[in-house]
């Protein structure tokens, strides 16, 4: 039986790039938060090249010479700053305004990179180019925006940007950026209706670019769109499931691109055999769960991928793009813990109150206890995201201590269409509360779980989830978790990150027009309905859910006589990234469940 503290210090690597001589970069927390770590050899004992307190948050080898892009915020705050680790491990600052900046790539030649930030008005991001001999605030701005824009990348003749816009999670546009007029030629314009365009990629001619989009679909699917005309030619259908990523060698039309099936990544390898016909090659050979992240090597003979399973920590693989042959480079440790007493979850369904069923992952310890297992309902966060079969070292932990963990993708989760995403829309929010309160009686109902000891754990969104679950339905929990949790959904939109407001008021519903749904709905009001023990948990510079929702929440539910303990991080964001914080935060987490559950 090991404690807490030794399963925080299983390892993860991840986010490799390939260097022009074939090193690989990629991100592991060995130190306790992501740093940036170097490989020639996947038998080497791999070097350490950034040695910050703060984490990585993204890291890019430039294309032609042996020094490194990558990306790093302080305290949590997102406010992310662009730097560059040059081979002699020198590194220049290139930014320093008190803004966001999101990495936009190297230009082809290496000589240059792009950017979009929100440092001229905090509310919109605009588009720089900048040389990477310059420091400072000195980029050229060639793009002011009135909204969320992102560079997806430089056009192979390093002429054009493509730039994604985000009107709100599920309608995007693409454009097309001319870097020397600064003229855009916006390629989807569309009708009211949402239409998602993602992960954006130029095609080798540079007269199109392949995507990811639902248009006229209710799942994701691949698509070439004219670079001019925005004509689109669907590549290949998603089905059932969401086509949900691409990576495209613009020199050579090799990819790789994923379907979500069930929450299990699928990857497919092949090249371009024409604009929309894909020879495909051998499936690679990587643990069966979630990998993502693909970069190619300089000539595309392989390229590095990362990926998990539920017993398996995150580690980067490298496949043979013609064989599929892949060996693991890094060497994540799983903290001397047998890797053979992890657990597998279970892909289950229920039925909820309007006959849908509801997937989820069911994992159960190795030996249940008599009368049934204690058990966590772990609810995510976004809402538009999707529990899937990833590594967890918490939920490991939990497993080898008695707990069953259950995760749930309620309505509103990513990963099953977008009729199921919208399910939870505004005035449609208790629908997907609802859906955990079927949850909870399901679990109840099966002879493993101990229905009289449920847990309601959740983190962001989640973690309004856990508050609403305890105050709509306070009699089917024992106690509940609040990570970085949304208490009241008026101040949370009245202070949340200005770039934010308006992607969240789609979800959420507007203050102007939706205000009294919204009061309506927040668990703050309804707070005299709590009975279960509750553990707050925040970081003081949260810029997405500020840290008065956890003020709040906590200090409303004591004076219901509700046993409330509150914890507090001044040096984190939206989550705990540092070692000795999660330390903390999980221990305390295992004592209040020790203590009440």
């Amino acid at each position: 039986m090991y404690d807490i503290e030794r399963y925080l210090n299983i390892r993860s690597a991840f986010g490799a790039s390939f260097a022009p001589d074939g090193t690989l970069s990629f991100r592991m927390d060995t130190t306790g938060t992501p740093q940036v770590w170097t490989l020639t050899d996947p038998a080497e004992w791999p070097e350490q090249r950034t040695f910050y307190e703060e984490r990585v948050t993204f890291a890019s080898w430039s294309p032609e010479r042996q020094e490194l892009a990558f990306g790093m915020d302080e305290g949590g705050n997102e406010r992310q700053q662009l730097f560059r680790l040059d081979a002699d491990g020198r590194i220049t600052n290139w930014t320093n305004a008190d803004a966001k900046h999101r990495w936009g790539g190297w230009s082809h030649d290496g000589d240059r990179f792009a950017f979009a930030s929100n440092r001229r008005d905090e509310s919109v991001f605009d588009v720089y180019v900048q040389d990477r001999e310059v420091t400072g605030d000195d980029a050229e701005m060639i793009y002011k925006g009135d909204g969320w824009l992102s560079v997806a990348g430089w056009s192979p003749s390093d002429d054009r940007l493509l730039v994604h816009e985000a009107h709100t999670s599920f309608d995007h546009d693409v454009h097309v950026l001319d870097i020397e007029s600064s003229e855009m030629t916006h390629l989807t314009d569309h009708s009211d209706e949402e239409i998602r365009y993602s992960s954006l990629s130029w095609a080798p001619d540079g007269d199109a670019l392949y995507c990811c989009t639902d248009l006229d679909a209710d799942t994701l699917y691949l698509a070439r769109l004219d670079a001019e005309t925005g004509e689109l030619e669907t590549v290949e259908r998603g089905g059932d499931w969401n086509l949900d990523g691409i990576a495209l060698d613009d020199e050579t039309g090799r990819l790789v691109y994923s379907r979500n099936v069930d929450g299990y990544t699928e990857l497919t390898v092949g090249e371009l055999a024409g604009p929309t016909d894909i020879e495909e090659f051998p499936d690679p050979d990587i643990p069966a769960g979630v990998s993502g992240g693909v970069a190619f090597d300089d000539d595309a003979d392989r390229f590095a991928v990362t990926a998990t399973a539920d017993t398996v920590n995150t580690n980067v693989y490298v496949v043979d793009f013609e064989t599929g042959e892949a060996e693991r480079w890094t060497r994540a440790p799983t903290a001397g813990i047998p890797e053979e007493s992890f657990v597998e979850a279970g892909l289950v369904r229920y039925e909820t109150f309007d006959g849908r069923q509801i997937p989820g992952f069911l994992s159960l310890p190795h030996e249940v206890p008599e009368g049934g297992a204690p058990t966590i309902v772990d609810i995510h966060g976004g809402p538009e995201s999707q529990r899937r079969p990833s590594f967890s070292p918490t939920k490991q932990y939990f497993l080898a201590h008695g707990y069953a963990v259950f995760e749930p993708n309620v309505r509103g989760s990513t990963g099953y269409g977008r009729e199921y995403t919208h399910l939870d829309d505004v005035e449609k929010r208790m629908d997907s509360v609802a859906d955990v309160e079927m949850a909870a009686e399901w679990l109840a109902d099966r002879p493993e779980i101990d229905g009289d000891r449920l847990v309601a754990k959740g983190g962001s969104y989640g973690g309004f989830m856990v508050l609403a679950a305890l105050t709509e339905q306070p009699e089917l929990w024992a106690a509940g978790i609040d990570v970085v949790g949304i208490a009241n959904f008026v101040t949370f939109l009245e202070n949340t990150g200005s770039w934010r407001r308006h992607l969240r008021e789609a979800e959420y519903g507007s203050l102007d027009e939706d205000r009294e749904l919204l009061k309506e709905i927040s668990p703050i009001n309804n707070i005299e309905a709590i009975e279960a023990p509750l553990f707050v948990l925040h970081g003081a510079n949260d810029p997405r859910v500020p840290v008065g929702e956890a003020e709040q929440i906590a200090e409303e539910a004591e004076k219901q006589g509700v046993p409330v303990r509150k914890l507090i991080f001044e040096d984190e964001g939206h989550g705990f990234t540092k070692l000795e914080n999660r330390i903390e935060a999980n221990r305390a987490i295992v004592d209040f469940l020790d203590e009440h559950v």
